[in-house]
């Protein structure tokens, strides 16, 4: 196994940890700016304001986008097992 190969593991490892991870980063940030927004306009300091809202979200997210997570992930680990022939020498 070359120095080239284990970046490209690793590489690829990255990515699919980051596209797998964005929808619900994404939205958790999303909500929690929009809760950030309506405190500040409202002088509401209520710190489960802002936990309750991204909790609600994150679970309606992984509910949506969870069978795609799967699917990215089981297709990486598919395409893994299946090039470890080529990977030893």
């Amino acid at each position: 196994m070359t120095p080239e190969m284990v970046t490209e593991i690793g590489r690829h490892a990255l990515e699919t940890t980051l596209m797998v991870s964005t929808p619900i980063l994404g939205l958790s940030l999303l909500v929690g700016l929009a809760v950030s927004a309506f405190q500040a306009m409202t002088q509401l300091n209520e710190p489960t304001l802002s936990f309750v809202p991204k909790v609600l979200t994150l679970f309606g997210a992984l509910l949506v986008f969870l069978p795609w997570m799967l699917n990215l992930l089981a297709t990486y680990t598919a395409n893994l097992l299946i090039s470890i022939p080529n990977y030893v020498q």
